[in-house]
C-alpha cells in the first residue's frame, strides 16, 4: 500500500451565511499525515467530508493522485474512514466486520486479508467476538482494521478517538501513528484536540472560519505560530502587554522577538507558561498567587500588580514557590505573536 498526493485546491462551501470554507488550499503529500486541528465550526470536518465524497463543495477541486474526483460519488473514491462512532455491525464478529468491505468488493481470500490486519491493529486474539464483547478502544481497532483492510488510496479520521478515556485515547493514537507509517497511507485526521494533532502529524493545519491560519509541522506551530489565533488556540498563552520597537517586543523588562513584523507601539504579546521563569525574591515585583503540582512540572500563577501570569514549572521548584512569596519573572528570548 503506498500513499498518494491529494490537493484541495480552492474549495468553497456556504451553508446560509456561514463560510464553511473559504476558498481553502490544502497540499498533502504521498504517504504524508495531516492533522486538521481548530474549534467548532472552522470547516475542518467539512474539509473531510467533501475529500470524501460525502458532501460537496460550491466550487473548487478534489484533486487524488493527480485526476479529479470533485464530481465522483462516495464509493467510486477507494477512501478509508474512521468515525467517531465505531459504526460496528453488532451482528457480525470482528473478524467478519472486517471482511465486510473486501466483501462487498469481491475480494478473494477476504478471511486472510482480515486476519493480518487484526494482526497488525494488534487484536488476532480477539477476531471471533462481537461488539458488545469488545471495550470501546477495541472496537475502534476494528473499525481502523476495517478501513486499512480494503487499501484504500487516502485514510480519513474523523475525530476516532473522542469518545474514549484519556488512557486508552493517548495508546491509540500512538497505535495509529504506528500503523499509519507502517502501511504508508495518506492520511486526513480531523481533531480538535491540539495534544493528538502535535503528537501524531507531520504537519498540523489550523483552521478558523474556512481557512488554513498555518500549516506547518507540530513544532513549528507550537513554537513560531503564524498568526495570534494560533499562538491562542494551540496551547496555553499568557496575555501580555508590551511595547514594539524593530523586531522586538518589550515585555514585563524583556525584549522577545517577534514571530512576524508588527507596526510598532503599544501591542499583547502572547508568551507560553514554559518561557516563563519564576524566581523567589524578596525585592521582585511578583507575589505567588496559586501553585499546583501536576507531577513532572508545576503550574504557578503570579501577580504583577493587576496582571496574571501564568508559569510551567518544574515539579522540584514547587517547595519554594508557595502562595504569597515574593518573585521575579525572568522570560526566556523566543520568538512570541502579537495581536
Amino acid at each position: 500500500m503506498s500513499g498518494v498526493a491529494v490537493h484541495l485546491k480552492g474549495l468553497r462551501r456556504t451553508f446560509g451565511s456561514v463560510h464553511a470554507l473559504d476558498d481553502l488550499d490544502l497540499r498533502i503529500a504521498p504517504g504524508e499525515f495531516i492533522a486538521l486541528l481548530g474549534p467548532s465550526g472552522c470547516g475542518k470536518t467539512t474539509a473531510l467530508r467533501v475529500l470524501a465524497g460525502l458532501e460537496e463543495s460550491d466550487s473548487g477541486q478534489v484533486l487524488v493522485d493527480g485526476k479529479d474526483v470533485t464530481r465522483l460519488p462516495a464509493n467510486k473514491r477507494d477512501m478509508g474512514m474512521v468515525f467517531q462512532a465505531y459504526s460496528l455491525f453488532p451482528h457480525l464478529t470482528a473478524l467478519q466486520n472486517v471482511e465486510f468491505g473486501l466483501r462487498l468488493r469481491g475480494r478473494r481470500k477476504a478471511a486472510g486479508r482480515a486476519r493480518e490486519m487484526l494482526d497488525l491493529v494488534g487484536l488476532s486474539t480477539h477476531a471471533n467476538r462481537y461488539a458488545d464483547q469488545l471495550s470501546g478502544g477495541q472496537q475502534q481497532r476494528v473499525a481502523l482494521a476495517r478501513a486499512l483492510a480494503i487499501e484504500p488510496t487516502v485514510l480519513l479520521l474523523d475525530e476516532p478517538l473522542s469518545a474514549l478515556d484519556a488512557k486508552v485515547r493517548v495508546q491509540l493514537r500512538d497505535e495509529i501513528r504506528r500503523i499509519q507509517t507502517d502501511v504508508g497511507t495518506t492520511t486526513l485526521f480531523v481533531t480538535h484536540d491540539q495534544e493528538e494533532a502535535l503528537a501524531v502529524a507531520d504537519r498540523v493545519g489550523v483552521m478558523k472560519a474556512g481557512r488554513l491560519e498555518q500549516l506547518a509541522a507540530p513544532a513549528e506551530v507550537y513554537l513560531r505560530p503564524a498568526t495570534a489565533f494560533v499562538a491562542d488556540f494551540v496551547g496555553l498563552s499568557n496575555r501580555l502587554p508590551g511595547t514594539v520597537d524593530g523586531d522586538r517586543i518589550e515585555v514585563l523588562g524583556s525584549r522577545l522577538p517577534l514571530v512576524a513584523p508588527h507596526p510598532g507601539g503599544a501591542a499583547t504579546a502572547l508568551v507560553r507558561p514554559e518561557s516563563v521563569g519564576v524566581v523567589p525574591d524578596p525585592d521582585g515585583p511578583g507575589r505567588v498567587l496559586t501553585a499546583s503540582f501536576l507531577g513532572p512540572t508545576s503550574r504557578v500563577t503570579v501577580t504583577v500588580g493587576d496582571q496574571l501570569v501564568v508559569a510551567q514549572v518544574s515539579g522540584g521548584e514547587l517547595p519554594d514557590l508557595t502562595p504569597g512569596t515574593a518573585v521575579r519573572l525572568e522570560l526566556r528570548p523566543v520568538p512570541v505573536a502579537t495581536e
